[in-house]
């Protein structure tokens, strides 16, 4: 019997996630040098100088394991958002909480609800565990954003399997958000049995007045799920840690699942640094304000369509399949990020990088479309 026929029916299909080309194999493959990477949501300011300095002085401690229970971080965190440390639920990246709350609460017999278009984890997480994936179809533009989230659609799939329904606000790729007054009424008249996680991994750069902190309402949906993450706004991408906000009740069972030690020490120590420099936060968010605003104009001009976004990227529309375009990119030394695997073959998404990295990726565009 292969190695293939023993393993389990979901992981036997599963497609392995494909991260955005690092700029060391790009160098590898054609030999090119100041390659300008706008392909994975990085901040490209990189992390907190007080980050950076917790690193510096934990480096001498690498041969002690980690705080399993991540007591320093977890206070910091419970503090700056007026929680109780023990709602709180630690991740080696936001990803990795993702796949806590599929191992703790799906299984073959149950079902999972997402949109189209939505993050590519979802379905990955799912399918890994046996559980059903129900995808509800975006919208057309006709009731709502076109590419967002259709909640009624959502709503439309849930039934006495569903346990868990996956939501990202804002949503990877598209850019788009739901609005306060709809997801409230969506987690209103969600069933009991059905938990509702809302991926907030690019929180931070959201400063819509609609847009809602759903962290609030964590005592009025005690089966609601909150995830953020350190590797977008806080630029910690490389130490991976994200965390899950829940009922103490639901923190207390993903804690069961959750491997020791799951969070490194400098990522621990990083990311509670991070969270007192708030002077760095609001650099990052405004030069991205201001990028995402000159790249949709630059854009608009150029004649190409695209997703509006209040993320840290923008979701380029083209008149033809993406893959040439990107590989032509490839070669002028920018690194963006194809994504017909989130079933939209003729867009490409772009992070919001420096405001040259920004007219490097436009001037390469241009060369490659011979605009």
């Amino acid at each position: 019997m292969t190695p293939e026929l023993l393993a389990v029916p979901g992981v036997r299909k599963l497609i392995p996630y494909q991260p955005g080309k690092p700029i060391s194999e790009l160098e590898r493959e054609l030999g090119i040098a100041n390659i300008v990477k706008l392909a994975s949501n990085e901040n490209p300011l990189g992390p907190s100088p007080k980050a950076l300095e917790a690193v510096r002085s934990s480096i001498g401690e690498l041969h002690l394991y980690p705080d399993g229970g991540g007591f320093e971080l977890k206070t910091t965190l419970a503090a700056k958002l007026g929680v109780n440390a023990s709602q709180i639920t630690l991740g080696n990246g936001s990803n990795d909480v993702l796949e806590l709350i599929a191992r703790t609460f799906l299984s073959p017999e149950c079902a999972a609800v997402f949109s189209q278009h939505a993050f590519a984890v979802y379905p990955l997480v799912t399918q890994a565990v046996g559980a059903q994936a129900r995808v509800a179809p975006a919208h057309d533009g006709t009731r709502g954003p076109r590419y967002g989230h259709d909640l009624e659609a959502m709503a439309n799939l849930i039934d006495e399997r569903t346990r868990v329904v996956f939501i990202a606000n804002p949503n990877n790729p598209t850019g788009t958000y739901l609005r306060r007054d709809e997801l409230s009424e969506f987690l209103g008249r969600t069933p009991d049995h059905a938990l509702v996680v809302v991926d907030e991994a690019y929180f931070e750069y959201v400063s819509r007045p609609d847009y809602p902190d759903v962290l609030q309402w964590l005592r009025d949906f005690p089966r609601l799920i909150v995830t953020r993450t350190f590797s977008k706004a806080y630029g910690l991408a490389g130490l991976r840690v994200g965390y899950a906000l829940s009922s103490v009740a639901i923190a207390d069972l993903l804690n069961r699942v959750r491997q020791p030690f799951n969070v490194n020490s400098l990522a621990l120590m990083a990311a509670a640094s991070a969270l007192s420099d708030t002077e760095h936060l609001q650099k990052t968010v405004s030069l991205n304000d201001e990028g995402l605003e000159r790249l949709a104009e630059a854009l608009k001009a150029r004649g190409l369509a695209h997703i509006p976004s209040v993320g840290n990227f923008i979701t380029v529309e083209l008149d033809r399949p993406a893959a040439p375009v990107y590989e032509a990119l490839l070669h002028q030394g920018v690194i963006v990020r194809p994504i017909a695997n989130y079933g939209l073959p003729n867009h490409l998404r772009v992070t919001v990088g420096r405001a040259e990295e920004n007219r490097v990726f436009l001037a390469a565009l241009d060369r490659v479309l011979g605009l």
